[in-house]
């Protein structure tokens, strides 16, 4: 079955940097887009950033290129590079895997879930 195991998170203090890694397994994880999302207490699962099986990127506007996604097929394993932390950022970051192997996807084609690692960003 589908694996997704996320670590990583913790407590930061603003502008910190913080580097998350997603180690999936159950699935051939080198020909499947992969995504980071979200969610911080009372509000949606929001979108981070996904990646193409060949590594091409795609990132939520609202971020301004301080994160980065990325993804070593040989190890299996998926990561967000986090930069220039603020508040906002703090919630529950999950690893997410589409339902089949294709190109263009988008937010919603998503639909396996880690357990998720959470993100906190305070002084």
């Amino acid at each position: 079955e589908v694996q997704l195991v996320e670590s990583g998170g913790g407590l930061v203090q603003p502008g910190a940097s913080l580097r998350l890694s997603c180690a999936a397994s159950g699935f051939t994880f080198s020909i499947y887009s992969m995504a980071w999302f979200r969610q911080a207490p009372g509000k949606e699962r929001e979108g981070v950033a996904r990646v193409s099986r060949d590594g091409a990127p795609t990132y939520a506007d609202s971020l301004k290129g301080r994160f980065t996604i990325s993804r070593n097929n040989g190890a299996n394993t998926l990561y967000l590079q986090m930069s220039s932390l603020v508040p906002e950022d703090t919630a529950m970051y999950y690893c997410a895997a589409p339902r089949y192997a294709g190109s263009r996807l988008e937010w919603a084609d998503f639909a396996y879930w880690g357990q998720g690692t959470q993100v906190t960003v305070s002084s």
